[in-house]
């Protein structure tokens, strides 16, 4: 896992981020920052309102209240093609590849907006088309070898398991060349030998790519050993904001996860 950089400022900062659905607040006045090359998780009970928070920071969702600040710039409302030109990119709960495409060609989809030539240029393979189409093939095959995909470059997605098309996922993700990379339940259904790979493959990304990642995970034991840095909601609101050492002996978050105050022989454990 990268050492976060403390001194500069931060890559996100959200301030005062309310959202409501039909008048009922699904987050209240919730602010953080993540610092440039940090591994953030987001935790919280079911409806803890962490991936409606996901979805103001890439513009799925507009907040009636607050700022999304990213590379120091403040924004009411940032679009999700906008936040993908600004080098933010969103893996989602449920898959979403094309099953039938094979590794490379999936992943290759992750670099339609590093593409200098033009539309007819590609539907005719003339111009810049030829030369461009290779250097996203070379950019693309890095990231596939860099997540240990190689080996699977030309099979079908829907042919892998589970635990592989979860990394496919996130290769073409990686593939945008994003500085944040939002992941929402990058683990969900996975066993826990597939959970310890997936958790090696995002510091990998963190570190060799140089990507800021924010994630929600609901493994605490995942989370405490992968993360720099843990942000804790329960019922739309921040409870708790810290390291994983601070966060694990928090009586709010032991009584939001356990139903009980912080005793001497009560933590949560990694």
């Amino acid at each position: 896992m990268t050492q976060a950089t403390t001194s500069a400022a931060p890559l996100l900062a959200l301030e005062h981020i309310s959202l409501s659905f039909k008048g009922v607040k699904a987050i209240s006045d919730i602010g953080f920052s993540v610092a440039r090359g940090e591994i953030c998780a987001l935790i919280g009970p079911n409806g803890a309102g962490k991936s409606s928070l996901l979805n103001v920071i890439n513009g799925v969702y507009r907040a009636q209240q607050g700022v999304v600040r990213f590379d120091g710039l403040a924004y009411r409302r940032i679009d999700p093609y906008r936040a993908a030109h600004l080098g933010i990119a969103r893996t989602f709960q449920n898959l979403a590849l094309f099953r039938r495409m094979s590794v490379l060609d999936n992943v290759l989809t992750g670099r339609s907006l590093h593409r200098r030539s033009s539309w007819i240029e590609q539907v005719l393979r003339v111009g810049r088309a030829r030369r461009d189409d290779a250097e996203q093939r070379r950019y693309a095959s890095e990231v596939i070898d860099a997540l240990k995909l190689e080996r699977y470059r030309d099979a079908a997605v829907g042919t892998l398991p589970y635990g592989l098309q979860k990394r496919v996922e996130l290769a073409r993700a990686v593939a945008a060349k994003p500085r944040l990379l939002l992941l929402d339940e990058p683990m969900a259904g996975m066993n826990a030998a597939e959970k310890q790979e997936m958790a090696r493959t995002i510091r990998e990304v963190n570190s060799q790519f140089g990507v800021t990642v924010v994630l929600i995970e609901h493994d605490i034991g995942v989370v405490m050993g992968l993360s720099d840095h843990v942000v804790v909601l329960d019922y739309g609101k921040k409870i708790a904001d810290g390291t994983p050492d601070q966060v694990r002996t928090n009586d709010d978050v032991l009584a939001a996860y356990l139903g009980t105050r912080h005793d001497a022989s009560t933590s949560v454990h990694a």
